[in-house]
This record gives structure tokens, C-alpha cells and sequence, in this order.
């Protein structure tokens, strides 16, 4: 698909909008969309019985991308793959100690995992703990035979060992930093495109 989002130089932050935060672009629709592209042939090679295949995307970021993989599985493969969403909220080793309650997003299973493998979906990977969170969710959906995990972009910064099984992108960075995909209207429609915030990040993915 033709990339029809501004350009920008990835040398040359500009300023995230409405919050005047310097960022960078580190990758943008083009370059998503092959490192989709790759990560679908990637699962054809490692999976043997593509028929058990079942994506779950991480809301909000992890959604899309999971749709996307979805649609190039069905493009190389001819299959057609369950996608569910999943959230995460209630499972995080944070909830107690943030000091408020996170509002909760929704979850959407079409079908029970048991003895599937499950291939949990999301945009940024740092300490593992959204990833942890999301497979302890998954349990409450049955027994999958195998977990696989993607990432489109790898941060570094674990603190629980999470292997990730398929990257996009492997960017270093520093904590303070933030690392968000995002659309130009804020609905995760594409044009996507992701940036790397200079200061005031988080690092808890």
C-alpha cells in the first residue's frame, strides 16, 4: 500500500501532536507493512499445522496489527485465521500500586484456544509484563497447545524473561523514552506509523 502520510525525516524530530513532546519517526506505514508482511511468511515456515493458527491482538495497538497479519496469512497461505482481542487490565502486576484504576478495553474470543496455537499480537515490547499479563488472561480461554508472541517493535528493557518469537523491528532505547505506534486521526487506522518520544516516555510494555 502507498504510503500517503506526510514524510519525515527520521534525523529530524518533530513534535508529537498536541502535546509538544520532540519524537522521532522510526518507522512508517511502508516499512510496517513489510515487517507484517515478513513476520506472516515467518509464521508459515515455524508452524506446521496452519489450520490451529489463532491471532490475538493486544489492545489498542496490537489489534490492527493482528488484522494485518491476518489478512497476509490469508494472501500467501489461503488461510483464514481466528482473530480475538484481548485486554490485558485486569492482569497487570501494576494494578494495585498505580494509585487509580485503568479503564478497561474490550475482549473479544470468538472461539475457546484449547490446543491451538496462539500467537498473541501486540506493537511495543519492553519488560515483558504486558505479555505476561496477556497470557495469564489467555488461561481464562481454555489450554492452548503452543504461545507465540509478536512484536512489531522490540525496545529492550526486559525485566521478566518474555522471548519474543517474531520481530519487526529491534530499536534501542532509553527508558525515559516512549515508543507508540499511532495513526494521524488516533483511531489506529492506517496510515500507521511509529515514533519514539524523547522525553517523558514510560517503559512498562
Amino acid at each position: 500500500m502507498t504510503n500517503d502520510s506526510p514524510r519525515t525525516n527520521p534525523l529530524q524530530p518533530d513534535q508529537a501532536q498536541g502535546s509538544g513532546t520532540a519524537c522521532r519517526v522510526v518507522l512508517d506505514d511502508l516499512a510496517i507493512s513489510r515487517a507484517l508482511m515478513r513476520i506472516a511468511h515467518e509464521i508459515v515456515e515455524r508452524n506446521d499445522d496452519l489450520g490451529n493458527l489463532y491471532l490475538v491482538g493486544v489492545p489498542n495497538g496490537g489489534v490492527p496489527l493482528a488484522r494485518q497479519l491476518a489478512a497476509n496469512l490469508h494472501d500467501i497461505a489461503d488461510l483464514d485465521v481466528v482473530v480475538g482481542i484481548l485486554d490485558t487490565t485486569l492482569y497487570r502486576d501494576d494494578l494495585t500500586s498505580s494509585g487509580s484504576r485503568p479503564p478497561l478495553r474490550r475482549t473479544e474470543m470468538p472461539s475457546a484456544v484449547d490446543d491451538r496455537v496462539v500467537i498473541l499480537v501486540d506493537d511495543v515490547a519492553s519488560t515483558g509484563r504486558t505479555i505476561r499479563a496477556a497470557m495469564d488472561a489467555l488461561m481464562d480461554f481454555g489450554r492452548p497447545r503452543a504461545v507465540q508472541v509478536v512484536a512489531l517493535v522490540d525496545r529492550g528493557h526486559r525485566e521478566l524473561p518474555i522471548k519474543i518469537d517474531y520481530v519487526g523491528k529491534n530499536i534501542p532505547t532509553k527508558r525515559a523514552e516512549l515508543v507508540k505506534l499511532r495513526a494521524s486521526n488516533g483511531s489506529y487506522q492506517r496510515p500507521l506509523e511509529v515514533v519514539v518520544m524523547e522525553e517523558g516516555g514510560r517503559a512498562d510494555e
